[in-house]
């Protein structure tokens, strides 16, 4: 189960002078080529005691603030973030034989942000976002079902649904930015902008990392 990665490399010449045109730009391959959900990213945490979890959300929100995804702040994810803000992003785009991998720390969006994007959610989101408690223990699928079916009552087509107070958005303000290109032979191209000092209005500088 080993490829070998030969689609191409990744040169300090090639990089644009910033992370964020560099990783727009590589959103934009990732769609042309038709990859699955190219937003999709690893949204990796960790709790007060520095024990880890990750899962995959989408990317929401992107500018020279950070990336933004949106959750329920009750969940794991949303719970973790708030007490160790100290987390990762992983964009896996295996067929382009590349990735990003993002460190920073984690904030929540203004009320008004997340008030705007779930406006803009599909109905359906919208009440599945009010049915669920997420990550908490159910008894069955059909808590889920019941509840959303008393929410159709509740919120018929044509009424608003209400954003839970719970629900809104994360902005990953990076620290690190790296862009991960596959080579032969294992020798792959890692190149990584980074705050220089680490301070949150430092400069950034590049700096290439061995394989």
């Amino acid at each position: 189960m080993r490829r070998s990665y030969e689609l191409g490399g990744l040169a300090e010449e090639d990089l644009a002078p910033d992370w964020l045109t560099q990783l727009r730009a590589w959103l934009a391959d990732a769609g042309t080529a038709g990859l699955t959900e190219p937003n999709a990213m690893i949204f990796a945490t960790a709790d007060a005691d520095g024990r880890p979890s990750a899962r995959t959300v989408l990317l929401k929100g992107l500018d020279e603030d950070g990336l933004v995804l949106f959750t329920n702040h009750d969940s794991r994810k949303g719970r973790e973030a708030a007490a160790n803000p100290a987390v990762s992003l992983v964009f896996p785009w295996i067929d382009l034989q590349r990735q990003v991998v993002v460190t920073g720390d984690a904030e929540r969006v203004p009320d008004a942000v997340a008030d705007a994007y779930f406006a803009r959610r599909p109905r359906g989101s919208q009440l599945g976002a009010l049915a669920s408690r997420q990550s908490s223990i159910i008894r069955s699928r059909d808590d889920l079902t019941d509840a959303l079916d008393a929410l159709r009552r509740t919120y018929p087509e044509g009424t608003p649904v209400p954003r839970p107070a719970a629900w809104g958005g994360i902005r990953v303000r990076p620290r690190t930015v790296e862009f991960w290109q596959g080579r032969a032979d294992r020798l792959h191209d890692r190149l990584r902008y980074h705050r220089i000092g680490g301070g949150p209005t430092a400069p950034w500088g590049v700096e290439r990392l061995a394989p």
